[in-house]
């Protein structure tokens, strides 16, 4: 059953939280929220829960506090006196308001992540409004176009680092095709008592701060017995990515040498508890909130249904494990076999460590924790050496080929993939000069697009010092790190849309993106270019559009969208290809997306690795009347 009243066994309920905390801040007036006063030291992982959708909206209050978290005192940015923040619900076409109150001594704002709203109320500083400044409150007022698990953040500075976040629940108009009986949230991240900008500066200042997990004399033996190939096998890939100048343990920029990783605000010691009977089925909302960590979340021994991908009804899958981006939303089924507890695990995708947590039928029940697994390492094919490529070399061909290809650049022409066409494309660089007019234009393939593509001739200069000759389809791929242990895991090519989503045209313009990087000077961008180096990528109101993201890194980029939607291409069905709001985009991986330029106005488009988007993965997205001076025709 779906009712509200059932949805959250362990917790208060929605009405009933909400009408207290009305009459709460009604008594409270001017003298401001109750826990500012009473509650000098806050813990970590204490939220509560407000409908935004309630006649008169909800009041959100932003403070710097002193918190507990995983038992050692830090500075972090409170919602309401929690951190995370409250989870917000809203109703499917209701009206949501939100009042923003700003207690610190800086700027602040909200940002509602992946809804549909008016630009002026998506909340980003410097693009869609000026933000929120010390002591001023601003309101958020929007109709509620959706439903689905979404979340909310800050677009200020650093700020997500510190605690500002939480999760976004829109309960739908209609029934909901899901049934359950228990409701959880999760919402996963990463926190240090570091500064963020001091953060920021060692990796600016020293590649690979926070790398400890390198390889070294010291763990040669544990490598060969990790990957079962003989010591000469080992150190020869070694030579051959010192040659290059490059490391293949280089999968996270900040790891477990800072961070503490929180499920809920509470770390792996403080275990949070989720509570259901045997035979109850179980939703669990997944929110990673995290400002760099990859999860791979799985409740050991127990299969999982996924039914909801960024807020979007998908065809059940059953997995074992799914990965999660940064940014990523995913609803997931678990059925409570019996009285025993299980262990609720999200491991980081670099190993360095990991979240926890317990469901059980009763308090004080808890389950091992599992073994952990080795740290992956990347692959020739993380670098653009595509299945088989380097098939049919011996040792000292391969390394002649990368000496004299200068590392990246050794993927050439010559190289096929397995059951692959043996030939690819070369994407030309956008120039919105050549844009023509809609009327002029023919609809692009929306099946059997280039499985894989050269990169070109440009190499984006000193911002970009790594670049595979070709991108390919990696959406079948369950990622790095995954696969090998006989656990079933999610991918991207297993997600389909329920049904049908609104305007499924085929696309008539397309955009290539190269996602490009140096970590020497730790510089990200977009075809090397920082966002301070870049101009605006114009959307025409009304057109259908096609992004092609190629990504030159040896690094996972989950992409973002304002505003708008992206059709994911995942080789299947057009009708069934999955709606999202955020895309991981593996290293050396070719991947498209198709959008609706339906929401005019400015928008962010960035990478939601916090720390790639302060040093320069960002570009502006202006969706204006024309392009080229036509007049505007949106139904063409």
């Amino acid at each position: 059953m779906n009712g509200p009243d059932s949805q959250r066994e362990n917790s208060i309920s929605r009405r009933g939280f909400v009408a207290g905390a009305a009459a709460g801040l009604a008594s409270l007036k001017i003298a401001g929220p109750l826990w500012a006063r009473t509650n000098p030291e806050l813990r970590a992982g204490k939220f509560g829960a407000l409908d935004a959708s309630t006649p008169g909206g909800i009041d959100l209050y932003i403070e710097k506090q002193e918190v507990r978290v995983d038992e050692k005192i830090g500075q972090a940015i409170t919602i309401n006196g929690g951190f995370p923040g409250p989870v917000i619900r809203m109703k499917e076409g209701d009206d949501a308001l939100i009042r923003v109150h700003n207690r610190m001594h800086e700027s602040t704002s909200i940002h509602w992540h992946g809804i549909l709203l008016p630009f002026t109320m998506d909340g980003v500083p410097g693009i869609s409004f000026r933000g929120i400044a010390p002591g001023e409150t601003f309101t958020y007022r929007f109709k509620v176009r959706q439903n689905g698990t979404y979340w909310y953040h800050s677009h200020t500075g650093m700020q997500e680092q510190l605690g500002h976040y939480g999760q976004l629940i829109i309960e739908p108009a209609q029934p909901d095709p899901v049934a359950y009986d228990v409701e959880h949230t999760i919402v996963l991240s990463d926190w240090t008592f570091e500064d963020p900008h001091t953060a920021m500066k060692k990796l600016k200042t020293i590649e690979g701060y926070y790398n400890f997990q390198r390889p070294t004399l010291a763990n040669l033996s544990a490598q060969v017995e990790a990957t079962g190939e003989s010591l000469g096998e080992v150190i020869s890939k070694r030579l051959q990515w010192n040659w290059m100048r490059m490391d293949p343990t280089d999968i996270a920029d900040i790891t477990g040498a800072t961070f503490t990783y929180l499920l809920n605000g509470r770390s792996a010691a403080q275990n949070p508890t989720f509570f259901a009977r045997p035979g109850q089925k179980v939703r669990f909302r997944i929110t990673n909130a995290s400002t760099m960590t990859y999860y791979d979340f799985r409740v050991e021994g127990l299969p999982l249904t996924v039914v909801q991908a960024d807020g979007q009804n998908v065809e059940p899958v059953e997995v074992d494990e799914l990965r999660v981006a940064v940014a990523e939303t995913y609803d997931v089924l678990v059925t409570m076999p019996d009285e025993k507890a299980y262990t609720i695990f999200a491991e980081t995708m670099d190993r360095s460590g990991f979240a926890r947590g317990t469901l059980a039928p009763r308090p004080g029940m808890s389950a091992a924790i599992p073994a952990r697994r080795h740290r992956p390492m990347l692959t020739m094919a993380d670098m653009g050496m595509m299945h088989g490529a380097m098939e049919g070399m011996d040792e000292g061909d391969e390394t002649k080929d990368m000496e004299s290809s200068h590392g990246a650049h050794a993927m050439n022409g010559e190289h096929k993939m397995d059951d692959k066409p043996s030939t690819s494309v070369t994407y030309p660089p956008h120039d919105e000069r050549r844009v023509a007019p809609i009327k002029e234009r023919k609809p692009l393939p929306i099946q059997n697009l280039p499985e894989m593509v050269q990169h070109g001739p440009d190499e984006h200069g000193a911002a970009s010092i790594a670049m595979a000759m070709h991108a390919y389809r990696r959406f079948d791929e369950p990622g790095i790190g995954l696969g090998k242990d006989g656990r079933r895991v999610l991918t991207y090519g297993q997600l389909k849309a329920l049904q049908t989503p609104p305007d499924r045209r085929p696309p008539t313009r397309e955009i290539n993106l190269h996602l490009t990087g140096n970590m020497h000077k730790y510089i990200w961008g977009f075809n090397g270019k920082k966002w301070s180096e870049s101009k605006m990528i114009r959307f025409k109101f009304g057109e259908r559009l096609r992004i092609n993201f190629i990504n030159d890194t040896m690094m996972s980029h989950p992409i973002h969208l304002h505003g708008m939607w992206m059709d994911l291409y995942v080789g299947h069905d057009y009708a069934k290809n999955p709606r999202k709001h955020t895309v991981n985009v593996n290293p050396a991986e070719l991947l498209t997306v198709d959008i609706s330029a339906d929401a005019p106005g400015q928008w962010a488009f960035h990478c939601h690795l916090l720390y790639h988007m302060e040093a320069g993965m960002f570009r502006t997205v202006a969706v204006v009347r024309d392009l080229s001076g036509e007049p505007i025709d949106a139904k063409s």
